[in-house]
């Protein structure tokens, strides 16, 4: 986390240096970027590792599911007040907005994981020990890092997970770095303005996660409840919405885009929170001790995705605005394409295996959950 508050802030004052000294701006933030390409893997990852492991298996899913809900809440919230802030721009205020923000999420994430683990070896503390966070599970035996992966790897639920995040993310990632230039470009919107459209998009995404764990505790062990037919269906409707944006590059200012936007993160939400969901499941479906393994497999397809999909998105936009000098059609072209691999992604989800699919409500809402202000 700490690496990655540096990179946000570095790739700001990079930002802002670009106005004066574009090859510096441009060398200070590939370093930035690496920076939180880094740090976003090495915090996300060990924390779905962590998840995994030490949450009890029937409860692993509702956990993961709780965790991405929070992470779009902060994005909703993070992206209302920085965009709020953010206007009337200046690259000065860019680089005060963005290193306030990252020195509160640093101050939040060093808090929130005080505490948690315990050193090896040691007894866990009586509130861990009481609670889900205690591990069930033996420590498995010591194997090389190589052995473990080939292990997983050889695994045909594991392996067809790991390609189905592959083409997912890459659907879900490609407009992530495009949306904002194109309510600018196409929309006329200022940079403050195309930044609380992003916030009206996780909204979208926290509705939609909220809509599948409410299906999934009214729908439990029924189709409705079904994690691989929400994650097979929020595809599709993300196709959908994308194929709406796609519109809207050729019907420019009159159409409605927040609504549009909003409607593609719910498409978004009900996916993602299906998809980890799943992958919470599967992590703890094979042999003891490999959730870690699995994690980290399957957060390196999600990164290759995600650097993937921004660099083939905004690429992509650049080659066809200088092949067709239409902005718009640009625009167009690359939703349409970005709709294409989420019906691919569609068809894969149906081959998810519901193996290890928790047998009780995906997000159990009982009295006792916040009793005491623990988590039953």
């Amino acid at each position: 986390m700490t690496l990655l508050a540096l990179g946000g802030v570095l790739a700001a004052i990079a930002t802002a240096w670009m106005g004066t000294n574009v090859a510096g701006g441009i060398i200070l933030a590939v370093v930035a970027f690496l920076g939180i390409g880094m740090g976003v893997g090495a915090s996300g990852t060990s924390l779905l590792a962590l998840l995994a492991r030490q949450v009890q298996p029937d409860r692993r899913a509702a956990a993961g599911a709780l965790v991405w809900m929070m992470m779009i809440l902060g994005f909703v919230i993070t992206a209302g007040i920085a965009g709020h802030y953010l206007d009337p721009f200046t690259p000065e205020r860019l680089v005060t907005v963005t290193s306030t923000v990252a020195a509160l999420a640093l101050v939040v994430a060093t808090a929130s994981v005080y505490g948690v683990e315990w050193p090896p070896g040691t007894q866990a503390p009586a509130r861990a020990r009481s609670g889900v966070a205690a591990a069930s599970a033996a420590e498995p035996a010591e194997i090389s890092f190589q052995s473990a992966l080939r292990e997983v790897w050889a695994d045909d639920e594991a392996r067809q997970f790991t390609l189905f995040v592959l083409v997912s993310m890459l659907a879900y990632s490609t407009q992530d770095l495009i949306l904002e230039p194109f309510a600018g470009t196409i929309f006329g919107m200022t940079p403050g303005e195309s930044t609380q459209l992003a916030g009206v998009q996780n909204a979208g995404v926290l509705l939609g996660m909220l809509l599948v764990a409410l299906c999934g505790t009214l729908f439990a062990g029924r189709s409705l409840g079904s994690l691989r037919l929400w994650t097979a269906g929020g595809c599709l409707a993300s196709a959908a919405a994308l194929a709406g944006l796609g519109v809207a590059g050729i019907a420019g200012p009159g159409w409605p885009l927040g609504t549009s936007v909003f409607l593609l993160g719910l498409a978004n939400g009900a996916f993602a929170v299906a998809a980890i969901a799943s992958m919470m499941a599967l992590a703890g479906a094979g042999p003891s001790g490999r959730e870690g393994v699995r994690m980290g497999l399957w957060g390196a397809a999600q990164a290759i995705a995600f650097a993937l999909g921004g660099f083939l998105g905004t690429m992509a936009i650049d080659i066809l605005r200088w092949l067709l000098d239409v902005p718009a059609l640009a625009y167009t072209l690359v939703f349409t394409a970005e709709a294409l691999l989420f019906l691919l992604a569609s068809r894969m989800a149906m081959h998810i295996s519901e193996r290890g699919a928790p047998t009780r409500p995906m997000v159990p809402i009982r009295a006792s959950t916040l009793s005491g202000g623990k988590v039953s």
